[in-house]
């Protein structure tokens, strides 16, 4: 017999009950109507003995929902992201939600693009993380009331719901770690970027070097645009022949630590001998170097799931305030920031 198709009264039919029993069984509502446990499960087994599929656009033209997330990430190739994407999707599915992903590529054209394809498919809500220039998108989602909450990245300019990192404090934790083990001629590489996570990751590598009386020189910070490895190879060699050579490293992401850690191994540099290392962002890649790198730790798993639990309670028409959570980072020593005693 086809297994395709099967209505709501098919299987009223073959449990012999009406269909509104069916229906309250299949979407959990059994308890509510104290409907016997027998019937309940013999209702459940029919269903799944005949890939009983929903039909959610009935059920959406009712409510006038479609119970589906737009998920908007910066890059799906990024480890971080794709850990993010996926904790999402569990916790939105927990709460009987469909998670539609895209990614903008850090491209605002792409992430405007998403945006309409997303509405257009009519979902309820979004959760994005924002790339440069897309403030005009995120002001257009308030204009239009439609709910989102921006994730990992946020414009303190702007009063919107987000659930982002305390940027500063990781980084300034990270140069402070690094100064106490004795390293005090420290280089970061980050992103040429008007976001403001990684503004705010420059500043608190700045403050902890100046709140530790070290004159930074130029050379030792280094801004690249995204996707530039000849631009971080030159970068590095400034740093080394800097007046002052650098002793340290800090990459602000997980992208630029493995283009930086390739190039200071063709250069035959010895972590953390030469150069001791502290990165944003934890990746296997991370454990698998003849060195395990020292990283800051993003509760990936926390960001995630309160970002789909403030949307949620926005989605249910449940939020008062704008909800906007900053959460700590850990920096996880490993060995390639062993206190320069250690080394020396």
């Amino acid at each position: 017999m086809g297994k395709k198709n099967l209505s709501l009264k098919d299987i009223a039919e073959k449990a012999q009950v009406s269909t509104a029993l069916v229906s309250y069984v299949l979407n959990g509502k059994e308890k509510e109507t104290r409907v016997g446990q027998e019937i309940a499960e013999k209702i459940r087994q029919i269903a799944k003995d005949f890939n009983y599929q929903p039909n959610y656009l009935a059920k959406s033209l009712r409510s006038g929902k479609t119970y589906t997330i737009g998920l908007i990430i910066a890059d799906i190739s990024n480890p971080f992201f794709a850990n993010i994407a996926r904790i999402v999707e569990d916790e939105a599915k927990k709460n009987g939600y469909t998670v539609i992903i895209g990614s903008s590529d850090e491209n605002a054209a792409k992430s405007r693009d998403l945006i309409d394809v997303f509405v257009n498919r009519k979902v309820d809500g979004f959760i994005i993380v924002s790339s440069e220039d897309t403030e005009e998108q995120v002001q257009d989602l308030m204009d239009k009331n439609i709910p989102f909450v921006l994730l990992d990245r946020h414009f303190p300019e702007l009063p919107t719901d987000y659930v982002s990192l305390n940027n500063y404090k990781a980084a300034y934790e990270a140069a402070t770690h690094l100064l106490e083990g004795g390293y005090l001629k420290i280089g970061f590489i980050g992103y040429k970027s008007r976001l403001f996570h990684m503004k705010e990751r420059i500043r608190g590598y700045q403050e902890a070097l100046q709140n530790h009386q070290i004159a930074a020189e130029p050379e030792w910070l280094l801004e690249v645009e995204f996707n530039t490895l000849e631009e971080i190879r030159t970068g590095i060699d400034n740093m080394l022949e800097a007046r002052h050579r650098v002793n340290a490293l800090i990459f602000g992401t997980y992208r630029l630590a493995i283009s930086g850690l390739k190039y200071i191994n063709e250069l035959g540099l010895k972590v953390p001998d030469d150069l001791a290392i502290v990165s944003f962002g934890q990746a296997e890649a991370f454990d698998l170097y003849y060195c395990p790198i020292t990283y800051v730790h993003q509760p990936m798993a926390d960001l995630g799931k309160t970002a789909v639990e403030v949307l949620v309670k926005k989605l249910k028409g449940e939020e008062g305030e704008k909800k906007q959570v900053m959460m700590e980072a850990e920096i996880i020593t490993r060995s390639s920031s062993k206190a320069k005693a250690a080394v020396d």
